[in-house]
């Protein structure tokens, strides 16, 4: 990973102009040069790891039920576009209707080592052995492990015993600590040197983070990737302040930010 490049992270893939989290989706991002495909990850019933946001399968499919009640086959049964086409009719394509959620192998086996993961362990205490099969899924798809390319894969997650847990597994696996802040964002020395223990970097809303939250995280040797940034000035300003990536549902918009910036 090239320590001075801006990363462009399509969030949920390019989500702002397809489904978010199918393959139309990832496709898009890749096409609008984003550098990573943001993939959030849920476990089946039957112990298949899932790209989708939520718990439940409500808000971006036409079924309704915890991910985790639900096996790998009952998943593949739904609808996971036609919503999109709904709720934006002037981005709606009819190709969207009918798109599956896919696994995470799915996603890998689609795309391959040529492309990068941005992964986030989501609800990990709800789905015991999340990490172990994380792990196992990027060694069978040569993402990790002695002969992998570095950088190719990044784990963030919420959860800190989650990151933790990977961090024991394979310490080899650059991991980010999200951040969630009611107010505005503070972050003390103590905090940033546990961080820095297990973690490269940090991610936070960018609404609640300042110039001087991200030149405390930077002056510490961490990352700082804000998310979900989808105006040109909010992008340009997170840049200013030192973003070394940002989280966008419009890579193409932020590929022109980043352009612009070179000239």
């Amino acid at each position: 990973m090239n320590p001075s490049k801006i990363l462009n992270i399509a969030h949920r893939g390019a989500s702002g102009y397809a489904p978010e989290h199918t393959l139309a989706a990832y496709e898009l991002g890749e096409k609008m040069k984003g550098d990573y495909i943001e993939v959030d990850l849920q476990m089946t019933k039957d112990g298949i790891l899932i790209a989708m946001h939520d718990e439940k399968v409500d808000r971006t499919t036409d079924g309704t039920g915890f991910v985790k009640d639900m096996t790998l086959a009952e998943i593949k049964g739904l609808d996971a576009g036609s919503w999109f086409n709904a709720a934006y009719p002037e981005k709606a394509k009819p190709e969207y209707a009918g798109l599956t959620v896919p696994t995470l192998e799915e996603v890998i086996e689609r795309f391959g080592t040529g492309s990068c993961y941005y992964i986030e362990t989501k609800a990990p205490e709800i789905y015991p052995g999340m990490e172990r099969e994380l792990l196992y899924v990027l060694k069978k798809h040569k993402l990790t492990g002695q002969n992998a390319p570095p950088g190719k894969v990044l784990v963030q997650s919420f959860s800190a015993p989650s990151l933790l847990k990977m961090h024991e597994l394979d310490p080899a696996i650059p991991l980010i600590q999200l951040i969630i802040y009611s107010e505005p964002a503070t972050i003390s020395e103590t905090e940033i040197q546990a961080i820095k223990e297990y973690a490269m970097g940090v991610g936070a809303r960018y609404t609640r983070i300042d110039r001087n939250y991200m030149e405390k995280v930077r002056k510490n040797d961490l990352m700082i990737h804000p998310y979900t940034v989808n105006a040109k000035a909010d992008m340009e300003r997170l840049l200013d302040w030192g973003a070394t990536g940002i989280f966008t549902n419009f890579p193409d918009l932020l590929n022109e930010v980043l352009e612009n910036r070179k000239s």
